[in-house]
């Protein structure tokens, strides 16, 4: 039996929702020789599989071994553009190129008249809603109509048609080179986190200098300005400098709502935006705004004119929440936060072919510090176990790290130590390989290995001096970014206060507000 996410078609078929897979059977029942397509009843038949088995379509004597391949590929283009005629599917995106095709096919049968009306407005809808790689094509065509077309205005209607290319061509470069920036931040942030040292933050500094084009600001459009906000935001969090991540994402998300029919048409960006305006607020502990900052995004997501479809469905339910989790860690209610989990657990389900496996394992993570907050280490330990075990988790490897560290002091707390040990040098080697040794860990793994020669009445000294030389990191420029994980100092404080950490975070959060 092949795996269910490995058969293109089988998945796509399992997305489509009652509607499309009735407009589909429409679509093919439109002429009287296709109701008993082969391609047909292969849809039938998959769509009552709960598993993909090509044993049972061999079976059923629809198609032969031989030619199943090509029956497939022929059911998938058919699906394609079944959904294309979709009116769910028909944003500009798609219209513009829709009018391109049309053009195209007049041009092709002579009939340039036609084809240049065509093109003119599908061009000027372009540059309205900034879709400047079609525009471009769109001129390209236009200049090769207007040479076979010959009207006395082709002098005047070359210059123009020269300019615009220029113009077009010039921004699409600009939006290039400053996507392969923001891409390679990206990949960069995805795979190994923070940087750690100057050695990473001189790198990550002179990679993003020699890349970034000179621009003038003021001769950007949405889509450069994007991309440039986008490119910030991504140097900002790899060198931790969170109040430049949160000027950027403001931009980022600011640039939607001056623009609001962008939203429409970019609903992807408009979100990751707004989550990373999130993630920036919560990293500088801006509680009321990042409260409002959620709201007005939920609010926005479930307005009737923002689009829903399965990937934007899949991504709200990401972003909105992983951040009401980083609500409750910043307002110190990690009870409050315990009815997430259910709610996360299933979208996890439900939506696990759209989520890539970095986000998973970091909503896993989320909910062991939620647990972990709550006093409930052995659900703690649960949730860090799916991380540490994960051996195709290739991303992140500081959240790997970091799992490791917070497993050893749950283990600690839920009075699970009969194997810290063991714990303890699996962890110390694994950081060792992945070259993530700081001081803030080594001075955990120290305190905990020691733990075993401490009397109970020296435990509380202990706790003292580790919070001590742990305080010293809270604002150091490489070190500050294991309070991000995990809040080890609200942690230790609760065991110098006799207080539940809860309490102590509950307590920082009213007196920031105060």
């Amino acid at each position: 039996m092949t795996n269910t996410h490995r058969d293109a078609l089988f998945v796509l078929i399992e997305s489509l929702s009652k509607s499309e897979k009735r407009q589909f059977k429409l679509y093919v029942g439109r002429l009287g020789v296709n109701t008993d397509a082969k391609f047909l009843a292969l849809f039938n038949l998959l769509d009552k599989m709960r598993n993909y088995d090509e044993k049972q379509i061999l079976d059923s004597g629809i198609v032969k071994k031989a030619q199943l391949s090509n029956l497939k590929a022929h059911l998938y283009k058919q699906i394609l553009v079944s959904l294309r005629l979709n009116p769910v599917n028909q944003n500009i995106r798609v219209q513009i190129r829709e009018q391109l095709d049309f053009a195209t096919i007049l041009y092709q049968k002579g009939l340039y008249k036609q084809s240049l009306k065509i093109l003119d407005k599908a061009k000027n809808m372009a540059i309205e809603n900034e879709e400047k790689n079609v525009a471009y094509e769109i001129v390209e065509l236009e200049k090769i109509i207007e040479t076979q077309y010959i009207t006395r205005s082709i002098p005047h209607r070359a210059d123009e048609l020269a300019v615009l290319a220029k113009e077009l061509s010039e921004d699409n470069v600009m939006t290039s080179k400053l996507s392969n920036l923001s891409l390679q931040l990206y990949g960069k942030m995805l795979k190994v986190g923070y940087v750690r040292n100057d050695e990473d933050l001189q790198e990550v500094k002179s990679y993003f200098e020699a890349q970034l084009p000179h621009y003038n600001i003021e001769k950007l459009g949405f889509r450069e300005k994007l991309w440039l906000y986008k490119a910030h935001l991504w140097y900002s969090l790899l060198t931790q400098d969170f109040l430049s991540s949160y000027k950027f994402a403001s931009k980022w998300v600011d640039l939607f709502y001056d623009n609001k029919e962008m939203i429409a048409l970019n609903p992807v960006f408009f979100l990751k935006g707004n989550h990373y305006l999130l993630e920036a607020l919560f990293f500088v502990k801006y509680g009321s705004q990042f409260k409002d900052t959620l709201k007005r995004l939920e609010e926005q997501v479930a307005s009737p004119g923002f689009p829903k479809n399965d990937n934007i469905s899949s991504l709200a339910f990401l972003y909105i929440n992983s951040n009401k989790l980083n609500q409750h860690f910043l307002e110190g209610t990690f009870d409050k936060g315990l009815y997430l989990v259910n709610i996360i657990e299933y979208g996890i389900k439900k939506h696990r072919a759209r989520i890539d496996e970095h986000h998973i394992m970091l909503l896993y993570y989320k909910i062991a510090c939620l647990y972990f907050g709550n006093g409930d280490h052995k659900n703690c330990i649960i949730y860090l176990k799916k991380i540490i075990s994960n051996k195709n988790l290739k991303m992140r490897e500081d959240l790997m790290c970091f799992a490791r560290v917070l497993s050893l002091v749950a283990h600690y707390e839920a009075g699970m130590d009969y194997h810290l040990e063991v714990q303890l040098k699996s962890t110390y080697k694994f950081l060792l390989k992945m070259n993530d040794l700081h001081a803030v860990q080594k001075e955990m793994i120290k305190f905990l290995r020691s733990l075993g020669d401490i009397y109970p009445s020296d435990l509380k000294n202990e706790f003292q001096k580790l919070y001590t030389e742990l305080k010293k990191y809270e604002n150091h420029p490489y070190e500050k970014r294991a309070f991000l994980y995990l809040d080890i100092l609200s942690w230790l404080e609760s065991h110098l206060h006799g207080k539940p950490v809860g309490q102590i975070i509950r307590e920082k959060a009213l007196a920031v507000t105060r």
